[in-house]
């Protein structure tokens, strides 16, 4: 029933050209972005605070259900990481610890420099905005923690909101990296001593990726005590990566079976254990084998606003929390009690965070990043956080 429903989804003859392909999903990293943007703004600081007492049932929905937006960026991610890794699911085993280290240095350059920015903030705003949200000084093994993206399996606090994404989006790339490169080593291995080749309707990375996807989805997933590790996430990363060899299947019929196999994933995993976060990350897959497919969906989402939001979103995401923190602090000291303040407050960071977002992207994030690069911003970050809280 799921392939049938799907095949019917799925009606399509080519997928698109690359142009409109990132048009597709500039805008969805771009609406994504967005809801966790308010989402932090409705769950953070004072300013959320007024307007939910005029307005509850909107902040409760950014509280409860934007923030599930991260599972749109899973996804996402997924699907790039295949295109990348394994292009029409045929691994690419070559130098993985390069690639390792060339996606450890692009996700930690322009997060250190953000993370140095939070921290200024923070110790800006201490002495005037009493809130859960300014956190405390940070001390040196929380700052190399966050530095080596190991804060989240250490146990130590965040230094900005979201940023455990960064860690686990990280981890999942470099599990996916060996994951393919196992295969693709086993592969030659097996045909040069022995002859063997694999043989069936999917590749064997493919194959591997399906019963991760399984794992996850049907285990991991379901216990809360994994999720500072890759394995939690990996249904909807890797439902991403099946959503990649769906758009790009040679016909149809091929299309409508990978999209059909999200459809059973998501369907059997929400029989076990319903999650709205998976029914999120199986709705964003499909949408991705069916809107890259097709020109309806490429032509509704290819407005340059959110083509340009869309590439500016990591930067985005790093540095909104820094904005909205001062935002906060200003509203909460000058209008503490003026709905029209806060509201106004709200808005205006999140358009300062595209601002500053748009700012860290050109100065930082689209600049070439090397393993010295690296190790200057996350020098770096331990400096500035060692000399804020000394200062304080």
């Amino acid at each position: 029933m799921a392939c049938h429903l799907a095949g019917r989804f799925v009606r399509a003859m080519h997928p698109m050209s690359d142009s409109s392909r990132s048009a597709v999903i500039d805008g969805v990293k771009a609406l994504a972005c967005t809801a966790i943007v308010w989402h932090h703004l409705a769950f953070y600081g004072p300013m959320s605070d007024v307007v939910n007492a005029a307005a509850p049932g909107f902040i409760d929905w950014l509280v409860h259900y934007a923030r599930m937006a991260v599972q749109v960026f899973l996804v996402i991610g997924g699907y790039l990481a295949a295109a990348s890794l394994a292009p029409r699911g045929n691994a690419r085993g070559q130098q993985p610890w390069t690639r390792i280290g060339a996606r450890f240095d692009r996700l930690v350059i322009p997060y250190a420099a953000a993370l140095v920015v939070v921290i200024a903030v923070n110790a800006l705003v201490r002495p005037w905005l009493d809130d859960p949200a300014v956190s405390a000084d940070p001390d040196l093994f929380q700052l190399v923690a966050h530095a080596l993206l190991l804060h989240g399996v250490l146990g130590q606090e965040s230094l900005s909101a979201g940023v455990w994404y960064v860690a686990i989006d990280f981890q999942l790339f470099a599990l996916a990296t060996l994951l393919l490169a196992m295969v693709h080593w086993l592969s030659l291995h097996a045909r040069g001593r022995m002859g063997w080749r694999w043989h069936g309707p999917v590749t064997l990375a493919q194959l591997l990726t399906m019963a991760l996807v399984a794992l996850s989805l049907f285990g991991f997933n379901r216990d809360s005590a994994w999720d500072v590790w890759a394995v939690y996430f990996f249904g909807a990363y890797g439902m991403g990566m099946l959503a990649h060899w769906g758009v790009h299947a040679a016909s149809p019929g091929r299309a409508a079976g990978w999209a059909g196999l999200i459809a059973a994933f998501t369907l059997l995993a929400l029989l076990l254990d319903w999650r709205d976060r998976v029914l999120l990350a199986g709705a964003t897959a499909l949408f991705l084998i069916a809107a890259l497919r097709t020109s309806a969906a490429a032509r509704c989402l290819d407005w340059a606003p959110l083509r340009r939001l869309g590439r500016i979103s990591y930067s985005v995401f790093l540095v909104h929390f820094g904005v909205c923190l001062l935002v906060n602090a200003a509203v909460a000291t000058w209008w503490p009690q003026s709905l029209p303040a806060a509201a106004a407050g709200m808005v205006l960071a999140y358009g300062l965070s595209l601002l500053a977002g748009r700012v860290l992207y050109e100065a930082v994030e689209r600049r070439t990043h090397t393993w010295r690069t690296s190790l200057r911003w996350q020098a770096g970050l331990v400096g500035a956080g060692l000399a804020t809280a000394l200062l304080s």
